[in-house]
């Protein structure tokens, strides 16, 4: 895709998943608003994956290790045809298959997520497999920033180094803000970019709401040979919504009808904007 298009369709994915939290009066809204750009480069622009196959055994992975932000992955998954698009409406529901973190019975889910701090460690098991097994597919983990201060974040980081897995990228969703207030003040983080390079990782530092600049780093991962990439991609939690932009209560904030249709109006002003480019 173009980045005109794809900056449309993230804010589409946006629209999407505002809908089916303001609908299930449940969701975690910052987050999926801030990784939107992020799983629709992904998605729609670096990996193979075909909604036919899901379970393709060259398909590349992607893990949701910050499963709280759940929504945008489910509203991607949907629109590329996993499952059907209707049943978005179904979420946090009684009986529903899509329920508040990553459920491997949903088509395109690879793992059970949630328990922050475990996907970087499937995500590497699954490229050491890769390369045992002698497949060219790429693992993709998507982390949160207050994740970091998991202690297994770090034992799978030295794992993946210690195998040269290049096949692994992760990905911070750096915005700084996590359920309980601001990173450096929960939990001292920096300097996070050299703390991954003293691990042996390749360290890039990108605008994780940019989809040009997005794409263009991840789709250059392995970009050195026999070693596991890091995309520190800096984000704005909230982002797309004007009001509710590095505001920290709207970690788990469910739109009120107000909020919604004035949230609804900015993205669409944003996907026409794009459309003209």
């Amino acid at each position: 895709m173009k980045s005109a298009e794809l900056r449309q369709k993230a804010a589409q994915i946006r629209m999407d998943l505002l809908r089916m939290i303001h609908g299930a009066k449940t969701g975690h809204t910052g987050s999926s608003l801030s990784n939107a750009d992020i799983l629709t480069t992904l998605y729609y622009d670096v990996m193979r994956v075909d909604p036919a196959r899901p379970k393709w055994a060259e398909r590349d992975r992607f893990i949701a290790s910050k499963g709280h932000a759940v929504e945008s992955l489910y509203c991607i998954l949907a629109d590329k045809g996993f499952f059907p698009k209707e049943e978005l409406a179904t979420f946090s529901q009684f009986g529903s298959r899509l329920i508040g973190h990553p459920n491997n019975k949903v088509p395109g889910v690879e793992m059970n997520t949630g328990a922050l701090g475990h996907g970087l460690s499937v995500a590497v098991g699954m490229g050491l497999a890769a390369k045992l097994d002698g497949r060219d597919y790429r693992v993709f983990t998507l982390m949160g920033d207050g994740e970091q201060a998991e202690g297994s974040i770090w034992e799978a980081a030295m794992a993946a180094a210690h195998y040269k897995l290049d096949n692994v990228v992760g990905i911070i969703d750096r915005n700084r803000l996590q359920i309980s207030g601001g990173t450096e003040e929960v939990m001292g983080l920096e300097p996070l970019e050299d703390k991954w390079s003293s691990f042996g990782w390749h360290v890039v530092g990108v605008n994780g709401n940019n989809v040009q600049e997005l794409s263009r780093v991840l789709k250059a991962a392995p970009a050195l040979p026999g070693k596991p990439t890091l995309v520190m991609a800096y984000t704005t939690k909230g982002k797309g919504v004007s009001f509710a932009e590095d505001v920290p209560h709207w970690h788990h904030h469910v739109p009120s009808d107000e909020e919604l249709a004035q949230a609804l109006e900015e993205l669409a002003k944003e996907a026409q904007v794009a459309a003209c480019e």
